[in-house]
C-alpha cells in the first residue's frame, strides 16, 4: 500500500475531528443560552447546578456504555487514591459550574468568557510550577500580556474580575488533577458527577418537598432541566473523540471558539463593554494569538523532526 494511499484515510479522520472539535467548542460557546433559558422558567443557581449534575450522571451513563468503557468505570471504582484525586476534580468542576450558571444568569457573561480565555495560559503557568514544564519565550509573552490584560481589566471593573480568575483557577485546578488520573474523559465525568450526585439528590429532593423546586412543574422547565444533562456530557464526548486525532495546534485554535462565542452573547445581550475594557481584551486577544502561535510552531517541529530523521 503506497502512503498517499495510506494519507487518504488519514486526513478524512483528521477532518472528523476538526468537525467534531468544532461542534464541540460551539456547543460550550453557547451553553450561556441554555443555562439563560432554564433560569427564565425561575430554577436559580442552585437548581440548576445540581439538575446538571444529576443528568449529566445520566447522559455520561450513556457514553460510557456507547464507548464501552465500564470496565474502566469499574476499575476507577476500586482505586481508592483515583477516587480521591476524581473527588478532588469534582469539587473543583461543581465550584466552576455553580460560578459559571451564576454569572451568565447576573449579566456576567463578559467577564465569565474571560477567565476561559486566559485559562490556557493559566494552564501553561501550572504546568511549568507543577510538571516542570518549560516555558519558552513564546510563552512568556502570551502570559504577560494576558497578565496585561488582567491588569487592565480589574482596573476598568474598580476591582479585580474575581469570577474569571475563579472560574480560570477552579478549572485549571481541574486540568492539572484530571492529568493526574489515569482516567479518560467519559468515564472520569461519569464518576465525577456519580460523586456530586448524593448531595444534588438531596436538594432537589429538598427543594421539591417543600414545594420550592420547578422540576415537573411544567413540560418546558422539566425538558430544559433534563437537556442540561446532555448539554454538559455530549460536548466532553466529542471533544475526548477529537482530541486524540487533531493536531495539537488547531485543537490550541478552536480551544478559544467557545468563550469568543460568550463574549459575543454578553456583548448582544448589552453588558457593558467600555474603551478601558476593551483594551483589557485586546490585550488578552493578542495573548490567546501568540499562544496559537506557539501551539502552532510546536506541532510544525514535531512534524519537521521525523523528516529530517
Amino acid at each position: 500500500m503506497t502512503a498517499s494511499a495510506t494519507a487518504g484515510p488519514a486526513a478524512a479522520e483528521q477532518r472528523r475531528a476538526v468537525v467534531a472539535g468544532l461542534v464541540c467548542y460551539v456547543f460550550w460557546g453557547v451553553v450561556p443560552l441554555v443555562l439563560q433559558a432554564i433560569a427564565a422558567y425561575g430554577p436559580g443557581t442552585w437548581e440548576i447546578m445540581c439538575h446538571r449534575i444529576v443528568w449529566g450522571l445520566v447522559a455520561s451513563a450513556v457514553f460510557v456504555a456507547g464507548a464501552r468503557q465500564w470496565r474502566q468505570v469499574l476499575a476507577v471504582l476500586r482505586q481508592p487514591w483515583t477516587m480521591a484525586w476524581l473527588t478532588l476534580s469534582a469539587c473543583f468542576i461543581a465550584t466552576n459550574w455553580t460560578l459559571y450558571i451564576w454569572a451568565v444568569n447576573h449579566g456576567r457573561t463578559i467577564e465569565a468568557s474571560l477567565g476561559y480565555y486566559i485559562t490556557p495560559l493559566l494552564n501553561m503557568a501550572a504546568g511549568a510550577l507543577l510538571f516542570r514544564e518549560r516555558i519558552g519565550r513564546i510563552g512568556q509573552a502570551a502570559i504577560g500580556l494576558a497578565g496585561i490584560g488582567v491588569v487592565i481589566q480589574a482596573l476598568a471593573l474598580g476591582h479585580p474580575p474575581y469570577v474569571a480568575l475563579i472560574l480560570a483557577v477552579s478549572f485549571g485546578s481541574y486540568g492539572v488533577v484530571r492529568k493526574r488520573v489515569a482516567a479518560d474523559a467519559l468515564p472520569g465525568l461519569f464518576v465525577e458527577c456519580l460523586v456530586l450526585s448524593v448531595p444534588a439528590l438531596i436538594f432537589i429532593a429538598a427543594i421539591q418537598h417543600v414545594g420550592t423546586g420547578h422540576f415537573a412543574t411544567g413540560a418546558a422547565v422539566t425538558a430544559w432541566l433534563i437537556f442540561s444533562g446532555p448539554v454538559t456530557a455530549a460536548p466532553l464526548a466529542l471533544f475526548a473523540w477529537a482530541a486524540r486525532r487533531m493536531p495539537l495546534s488547531t485543537m490550541g485554535f478552536l480551544q478559544f471558539l467557545a468563550p469568543t462565542i460568550a463574549f459575543g452573547i454578553g456583548v448582544a445581550e448589552g453588558e457593558a463593554f467600555t474603551p478601558v475594557r476593551a483594551l483589557s481584551f485586546a490585550f488578552i486577544w493578542c495573548g490567546a494569538a501568540v499562544f496559537v502561535y506557539g501551539l502552532w510552531r510546536k506541532t510544525r517541529d514535531l512534524r519537521l523532526k521525523p523528516a529530517e530523521a
